[in-house]
C-alpha cells in the first residue's frame, strides 16, 4: 500500500463507520439511527470529501453530550398539502431528520410525480449530495439544500451573515455513471479553510477576508475574526451569482420552513454559546425528489444522460489539463480508490477520534498495516 500523505493514517472503511456508530449510540442515538447518521458520515470519507466525514464527529459529540442535539427526536410533519410538506426535526441530529425528509420526498413523488420537503429545528446535515444519492437508488431525480451557521459575508459585505448554504442535485445515467452536482455556495467549504489549518498551508485568493476586511491568505484569519467570500468572491469574480444562490437556499430551507435564517442560524460548534436571539426554529434543510416519467420516457431520458456525458467527455482539453471531469467523477474515483486501500484520516482528526475513545471505552480501530502512528 502507497501512503503517501504523513498528515493522514488510513484506517479500514468499515471499521470507521462501526466505531462512529457506537459513538453515536454512547450519546444515546438509537442503534438503526446510529447506524444512519455514521453511513451519512462514512459517505463523505469514502468519496473524498473529508471536510464532511468523521472530521466531524468530535462536534455531534460534543453537542449530544452538552444535550444541545435530541438524541431521539419525535420527527413531525406540521404541515402538509399535496406533494409538499414541512417538517419539525425536533432539534434531532441533521444526519438522522435529513435521510428520513428525504425519503418523505420520494414517497411523494412516486405518488405525486414530485414531492418537496421543507425542515426546520434541525442540525447540521453532513454533505449535501449524500440526499440526491439516495434517490438515485429509486430511478429518481433527487435535490438537497440546507442553510448553515454564518460564516459568509453578503456581496461586498465585511462579516458574517449567512452561511456556505450548499445545494446538490443528481441525475441518473443508464449505463454511465449518474451526474451528482454538490457545491456550497462560497467561494470554499469552511471545512476545506479547517483542513488548511490543520495542514500548516495558506489559502489561494478570493476565499476569505481577515477581520478587517483584507484579503487573507491565512486560514486562522478567517476562522478568527475574519469571513469566507461568495462563491465567486469580488465583482470582478461575478460574487454576487454566489451570493444570490447562497440567499435562494437560506430562503427555501429556512424562512420557507420557518427555521433560523441568515446570521441567526444556530452555530455548529461547542465552544459557541447557542444565539441569543432566534427568529425561527433550529437549523433548515429543502429536499426535492421527481419521477421522470411525469416528464418524458424515463429510458429515454437516461440515454440522453449517457450521450450527454459522452458528448462532455470528448470536449478539446486545455492544454496540461486531464480534459473535462463530469460532475461525480473525482468523488467516484476517491470512493473506488479509498475502498481498496482505506480512508486516509488527518492525524489531527485521529487526535479527536482517540479523545472521543476515552471518554466513551469504545475501542477506535487499529490503523490498516503499514499506516501506523508513528
Amino acid at each position: 500500500m502507497n501512503h503517501q500523505d504523513p498528515h493522514t493514517i488510513l484506517y479500514s472503511a468499515q471499521q470507521l463507520r462501526a466505531f462512529t456508530t457506537q459513538v453515536f449510540q454512547y450519546c444515546q442515538v438509537p442503534l438503526e439511527e446510529a447506524a444512519l447518521a455514521a453511513d451519512v458520515l462514512a459517505y463523505s470519507d469514502e468519496h473524498g470529501i473529508d471536510s464532511h466525514g468523521i472530521a466531524r464527529l468530535q462536534t455531534y459529540f460534543d453537542l449530544l453530550i452538552a444535550k444541545r442535539i435530541n438524541p431521539m427526536p419525535v420527527i413531525k410533519v406540521i404541515r402538509e398539502k399535496g406533494g409538499v410538506a414541512t417538517v419539525d426535526g425536533d432539534n434531532g441530529l441533521g444526519l438522522v431528520v435529513g435521510p428520513k425528509c428525504m425519503e418523505m420526498a420520494m414517497e411523494k413523488a412516486k405518488e405525486h410525480g414530485s414531492g418537496w420537503i421543507s425542515v426546520c429545528h434541525s442540525n447540521h446535515y453532513g454533505a449535501a449530495g449524500y440526499y440526491p444519492v439516495m434517490a438515485l437508488g429509486e430511478d429518481l431525480i433527487g435535490l438537497s439544500m440546507t442553510n448553515t451557521t454564518k460564516g459568509v459575508t453578503p456581496f461586498q459585505g465585511a462579516e458574517k451573515m449567512l452561511g456556505t448554504n450548499p445545494v446538490a442535485i443528481a441525475f441518473p445515467g443508464l449505463n454511465e455513471p449518474p451526474i451528482v452536482i454538490d457545491f456550497a455556495t462560497s467561494a470554499v467549504s469552511y471545512g476545506k479553510i479547517e483542513i488548511a489549518k490543520r495542514k500548516g498551508e495558506t489559502l489561494p485568493p478570493g476565499w476569505g477576508i481577515d477581520p478587517q476586511g483584507e484579503s487573507t491568505h491565512e486560514p486562522t484569519a478567517i476562522i478568527e475574526g475574519g469571513a469566507l467570500l461568495p462563491l465567486g468572491s469580488s465583482s470582478q469574480g461575478s460574487g454576487h451569482k454566489g451570493y444570490c444562490l447562497a440567499s435562494m437556499v437560506d430562503i427555501l430551507s429556512a424562512v420557507f420552513s420557518g427555521a433560523n435564517w441568515g446570521p441567526f442560524a444556530i452555530p455548529f460548534a461547542i465552544q459557541v454559546a447557542p444565539m441569543e436571539r432566534q427568529v425561527g426554529k433550529g437549523i433548515g434543510h429543502f429536499f426535492g425528489a421527481w419521477d421522470i416519467e411525469g416528464f418524458r420516457d424515463k429510458l429515454a431520458f437516461k440515454r440522453d444522460i449517457d450521450e450527454w456525458i459522452a458528448t462532455l467527455r470528448r470536449t478539446k482539453p486545455l492544454p496540461g489539463t486531464p480534459g473535462v471531469i463530469i460532475p461525480g467523477d473525482p468523488e467516484r474515483h476517491a470512493y473506488q480508490l479509498r475502498m481498496k486501500q482505506g480512508v486516509p484520516v488527518n492525524r489531527a482528526v485521529v487526535a479527536t477520534l482517540k479523545t472521543i475513545a476515552d471518554h466513551t471505552g469504545v475501542n477506535l480501530p487499529n490503523p490498516l498495516a503499514g499506516a501506523e502512528d508513528e
